[in-house]
């Protein structure tokens, strides 16, 4: 019998950040950035280890790791929407301490929704966000490589909504609609908007 609860794992490298800043005061105008990234492996509210990668003591707002951690993932990773990997961006301070530069997270949908096959590794770029959630500064770039027993599939889940029904979770940006427009009230064929 094969043992599913850690049926793969992702290895994930933290190659480089770009146009990282610290934000201003009358305390850290001339502070220069020693950046390190922690990385937390999130299944809905539950947090499983931290990793962390070593100071770039040498890289500014430019900073470069290359350090390469294995994650062990099981199922439930796979079948829950929120799951993701958790990346926070911190600049390491002799006195006050660790400041944190930003936050992403990487979706379980780009590790296993691509196209990548398992064991090819995929080079990804998120911009960071600030502490509230907001489009903050700089652009961490990673490698994601998932190997070991690909994810079993699981059926869309059925969630109730407020009203009391069952229906599919929809996760998406909203759009304004725009009025409908017929080529043809323009008085001309073929013309593009």
């Amino acid at each position: 019998m094969q043992n599913y609860s850690h049926p793969c794992f992702v290895e994930i490298t933290l190659i480089s950040a770009q146009d990282l800043r610290l934000a201003s005061s009358v305390f850290c105008r001339r502070r220069r950035l020693r950046p390190f990234i922690t990385i937390t492996t999130t299944y809905s509210d539950k947090q499983l280890k931290v990793y962390k990668t070593k100071v770039d003591e040498k890289g500014g707002v430019n900073p470069t790791w290359g350090d390469k951690f294995q994650l062990p993932l099981d199922q439930t990773f796979f079948h829950i929407r929120k799951s993701g990997i958790y990346l926070q961006l911190y600049t390491k301070h002799l006195l006050m301490g660790n400041t944190q530069l930003g936050w992403c997270l990487i979706p379980v949908s780009d590790i296993v929704g691509g196209l990548i096959p398992m064991g090819s590794t995929q080079f990804l770029s998120y911009r960071l966000r600030d502490r509230d959630g907001s489009r903050g500064h700089g652009v961490v770039n990673v490698a994601v490589k998932l190997e070991g027993n690909p994810p079993t599939p699981c059926p869309p889940r059925l969630e109730m909504t407020a009203e009391g029904n069952v229906s599919d979770m929809v996760i998406g940006i909203p759009v304004k609609m725009l009025p409908e427009r017929n080529e043809f009230s323009q008085g001309h064929v073929g013309a593009g908007c």
